[in-house]
């Protein structure tokens, strides 16, 4: 009888360290389709902490969410990294253009974690997205796009704001615009799945019935003067304008292009590409820490 009270006491302190224990949440879900689901990893802290918000790669046609958390974990950063539809799944839904799938996907899915905020023990200002590839190219549309929350809504996850505290990403494509990307770059040829067009050259051809959509959907028609800081990494050959890079899909021309526009609108952006001489920031990973942190 003797040990009753203090064998109480020590199962009350194992409960309380196993409840404050951080969280791993795997395959939370966001939506109703399958792949409407996000992983959280939570960052060990006493108060609420700034979040990184990983959009996967692979052309919004595959790709995956796993990802290893430890290096903004151990800086007391948060992590979100979701999967979504592909646009594969958005022509089978009916969704139009197919890319509304996966970008207006990555939208609620912020909204989602933002209302986790409190339970989650989350900084819902300092949030950061990254991603490579397609999954920079949306993290650049939720950063550039105007605040998609809807006060109004009987929903309270989509009232919730959609903007970002920065970006930072790799290999973005910026635009879905075929005229200016070839001008950009006579060999590109990529992103006509994004509306649901079987080549680039349908793409190029049929650009006036889809402009709505481009301009909708392409990161580099969104910049405005409010827009938050964002950091683009490139790899590839030293960009310039009007050449015919080996990977025309992830070159660093589209990053100039972009970080042009942000300038004139006196937005803060990063570029490193190759040629850069002693960049401040590694990569993304770096610049994250550094923004979300200080």
């Amino acid at each position: 009888m003797k040990c009753i009270m203090p064998c109480l006491a020590l199962l009350v302190v194992a409960q309380w360290s196993a409840a404050e224990e951080p969280k791993q949440l795997k395959d939370v879900a966001y939506g109703d389709h399958p792949r409407q689901v996000l992983d959280f990893y939570q960052a060990e802290s006493d108060k609420p902490t700034p979040v990184v918000f990983y959009i996967h790669g692979g052309g919004w046609q595959a790709g995956d969410k796993k990802t290893n958390p430890k290096a903004f974990l151990d800086k007391g950063i948060s992590v979100v990294a979701i999967n979504y539809r592909y646009v594969q799944n958005g022509v089978k839904d009916n969704v139009k253009p197919p890319v509304k799938a996966p970008l207006e996907d990555a939208a609620r899915a912020l909204q989602f974690v933002r209302s986790k905020a409190a339970e989650w023990n989350l900084d819902k200002q300092r949030i950061g997205a990254t991603g490579g590839s397609a999954g920079a190219c949306s993290s650049l549309w939720l950063a550039l796009h105007d605040d998609m929350a809807d006060p109004k809504s009987d929903d309270p996850i989509a009232r919730q704001s959609t903007r970002l505290y920065c970006a930072a990403v790799n290999g973005a494509q910026v635009s879905l615009d075929p005229q200016e990307l070839r001008e950009w770059m006579p060999n590109y040829r990529y992103g006509a799945h994004a509306f649901g067009l079987p080549n680039f050259q349908s793409l190029f051809d049929n650009r006036e019935s889809v402009l709505k959509w481009i301009k909708e959907y392409s990161p580099i028609e969104h910049v405005s003067k409010d827009d938050p800081p964002i950091a683009l990494f490139y790899g590839g050959e030293v960009p310039a304008v009007g050449a015919s890079p080996k990977d025309p899909t992830h070159s660093g021309i589209m990053g100039l292009k972009l970080a042009e526009r942000l300038q004139a609108a006196d937005v803060d952006v990063v570029l490193v590409h190759p040629g850069t001489s002693d960049p401040k920031f590694k990569n993304s990973t770096a610049y994250l820490i550094d923004r979300l942190t200080n």
